[in-house]
C-alpha cells in the first residue's frame, strides 16, 4: 500500500534525471526498518543518509533542530528548512530526502553538477553507516557485477589482461563457449564485433564480451576471426587434484555452482584413487559467498544432524538447517584447512564439519564473520545487503568475533608429524569448552579466545598442507585429532574461563 502511495505522490515530482530517487530510498528505508538485526528508526537512517551528501560538498551539513525541523546549511549559513514527518514513515522520509538533495544541489555546485547515482551513492554509503561495515550499497553497475559472481552472467568463460595490442587471454574456463571454440591462455583479441579494443577500459570490455544468453559475438585474434555464442557461465570457485591418493579440494568462494563442483570432485577422486585415503578441503582466504552453499559443501560430508542455526529481529530470519543424507563425501576422512581469512559462509562449512565430527581443522582462527547480509534488489537496479541474522553453529555457539578454532593450530608456525599433537599444538578440551560457551555481546572474552590462535594469512603456507597429508596417512593420528574438538558440555564453563594459558 505504502509503495502504491508513493507512486501517485511522486507523479508532480521531477525526477533527477530520471525515476524519483524517492521510489528507490522509500522501499530501501522500509527493508532495513523492518528487517535488520539492530532496530533503527526511519528517521534515524533517513537522517544519517542526507548528511552523506557532505560526501559530495564538504560545506554542506544537514541538522536536526530542536524545533524538530530538518536544516539544511552551506558553509554554517542555513538555506533551506522542512518540517519532519513521523519516525516511521519511509514514504514522508524517502521524498523529504530527495526534496533536501535537489535544495542542496541548486546551493552547491559540486552536489548540482552530480550524477544520481553518484547523489544516491552518497546517501545510501552515509545510511548503511548506522547498521555495521559488511552492509552496503551497490548502484547500479556494481550490482549487475555482483549478480553476475553470484549466479552467472551470459558470456564466453574467459579471464584477460590489457595490453597496447588488445587482451590477452589468461584464464579460460571449463565447459566454456571460448574452450569450445579451441581458445586458449596467451591468444590475443584485438576487437570485439569490429571495434578496437585499444581504446576501451577494462570494464567496458568486460560488457562487449558479456551479452543475453545464446546471442552471438565476433572475436578478430592476430590470425583468425571466431564467431561465438554466449552461454551462461558461472566462474569456477573449485580447483581440485588427486596426490597419493589424498584429494586436495581449493575453494575460493561460494556461488551457484560451488556445491555441484565439490561434490564432483570428491566422486572424481573416488573414481580415480587407487588406495583412496581422504580429501583435504582448502577454506583458506575463502570470503564466503552464497551461504546455501557454504552449507551444500558441509552437507556433502555429513550424513545427518544439524549444520546451522540463524536468528534475527524479524521472523523470516530464523532458519534451521540440517544434511538431507546420501552425499559422495559421507564416511570420508576429512581435513579442513582454515585461516584468518576464512569467513562468513566459509566458516559456515568449517564449523558444521567440525562439530558433526566429521572434520579435522587445520591451521589459524577463522575471520569472525558471524552475521548474514539479506539482498534485495531496488527500483534502480541497484541492491542492498544489510545484517538481518546471526549464524550459530551445531554446538550452539554464535560465530560473530570469534571465529572457528582449530583443532590444530599452526599460528605462529608449528611442529609437523606426530609431535604437532605430543607437544601441545592441538587445542585442550578446556578452550573448546570456553568457545562454545562464550555469549555473542561479551566481545571482550571472545577477543581473549582468539587471541589463543591468532588469525593469519596462511594462503601459502605449506604446513598446514603437509600435516593433513599426514593426518590422512595415519588413521590413528586422524582418530585423535578428530577427538580434540569433539563437542562436550559446556555449561560447567559458561562464568569464568579456565586457565587456558600456554607459551
Amino acid at each position: 500500500m505504502k509503495r502504491a502511495l508513493l507512486g501517485l505522490a511522486l507523479l508532480a515530482l521531477p525526477a533527477w534525471g530520471g525515476a524519483p530517487m524517492s521510489v528507490t530510498l522509500s522501499f530501501g528505508l522500509e527493508e532495513i526498518h523492518d528487517r535488520a538485526l539492530l532496530p533503527l528508526s526511519v528517521e534515524a537512517l533517513a537522517l544519517e543518509g542526507i548528511k552523506g551528501l557532505a560526501s559530495l560538498d564538504p560545506a554542506f551539513e544537514a541538522v536536526k533542530t530542536p524545533e524538530h525541523r530538518l536544516e539544511l546549511r552551506y558553509g554554517e549559513k542555513s538555506f533551506a528548512s522542512f518540517a519532519l514527518p513521523p519516525a516511521e514513515d519511509s514514504l514522508g522520509w524517502a521524498m523529504l530526502v530527495e526534496r533536501a538533495a535537489r535544495q542542496a544541489g541548486r546551493k552547491s555546485a559540486a552536489i548540482g553538477r552530480a550524477e544520481a547515482d553518484q547523489v544516491m551513492q552518497a546517501i545510501f554509503d552515509s545510511l548503511m553507516t548506522k547498521l555495521d561495515v559488511f552492509s552496503h550499497y551497490a548502484g547500479p553497475a556494481e550490482a549487475r557485477e555482483r549478480r553476475a559472481s553470484r549466479s552467472g552472467f551470459g558470456g564466453i568463460g574467459v579471464r584477460f589482461d590489457k595490453n597496447e595490442q588488445g587482451i590477452v587471454l589468461t584464464e579460460v574456463m571449463p565447459d566454456s563457449p571460448a574452450l569450445q571454440a579451441k581458445l586458449k591462455v596467451g591468444d590475443l583479441i584485438t576487437a570485439i564485433d569490429g571495434e578496437s579494443v585499444t581504446a576501451l577500459d577494462q570494464n567496458a570490455i568486460s560488457q562487449k564480451l558479456r551479452g543475453p544468453v545464446a546471442s552471438s559475438v565476433k572475436l578478430t585474434l592476430e590470425h583468425e576471426t571466431l564467431t561465438l555464442r554466449r552461454a551462461l557461465v558461472v566462474p569456477p570457485t573449485v580447483t581440485s587434484h588427486v596426490e597419493n591418493g589424498v584429494a586436495v579440494i581449493a575453494v575460493s568462494g561460494f556461488n551457484d555452482n560451488t556445491g555441484a563442483s565439490v561434490a564432483e570432485a570428491v566422486r572424481k577422486a573416488k573414481a580415480a584413487a587407487g588406495s583412496f585415503k581422504g580429501v583435504i578441503l582448502d577454506l583458506r582466504g575463502n570470503p564466503g559467498g552464497l551461504l546455501d552453499q557454504g552449507l551444500a559443501v558441509a552437507d556433502i560430508f555429513v550424513s545427518q544432524g544439524k549444520l546451522l542455526t540463524t536468528r534475527g529481529r524479524h521472523p523470516d530470519a530464523y532458519h534451521l538447517y540440517e544434511a538431507k543424507g546420501g552425499d559422495p563425501g559421507e564416511g570420508v576422512p576429512l581435513v579442513v584447512l582454515v585461516d584468518g581469512r576464512t569467513a562468513s559462509a566459509a566458516e559456515v562449512a568449517a564449523a558444521a564439519l567440525q562439530d558433526s565430527g566429521r572434520g579435522v581443522l587445520v591451521g589459524t582462527n577463522s575471520f569472525g564473520k558471524g552475521i548474514i547480509q539479506t539482498v534485495w534488489s531496488l527500483p534502480n537496479e541497484g541492491e542492498i545487503s544489510f545484517t538481518w541474522s546471526r549464524f550459530y553453529v551445531p554446538s550452539g555457539y554464535a560465530l560473530h568475533g570469534l571465529g572457528v578454532l582449530p583443532a590444530i593450530c599452526t599460528a605462529g608456525g608449528t611442529p609437523t608429524g606426530d609431535k604437532m599433537l605430543a607437544d601441545g599444538r592441538a587445542a585442550p578440551a578446556a578452550l573448546f569448552a570456553a568457545w562454545r560457551a562464550s555469549p555473542p555481546e561479551d566481545m571482550a572474552r571472545r577477543a581473549k579466545l582468539r587471541g589463543h590462535c591468532l588469525a593469519e594469512d596462511h594462503s601459502h603456507n605449506e604446513t598446514d598442507l603437509a600435516i593433513a597429508k599426514h593426518l590422512l596417512a595415519d588413521p590413528t593420528l586422524f582418530a585423535k585429532a578428530l577427538a580434540v574438538a569433539a563437542p562436550v558440555t559446556t555449561a560447567s564453563f559458561s562464568h569464568g574461563l579456565p586457565s587456558l594459558n600456554r607459551n
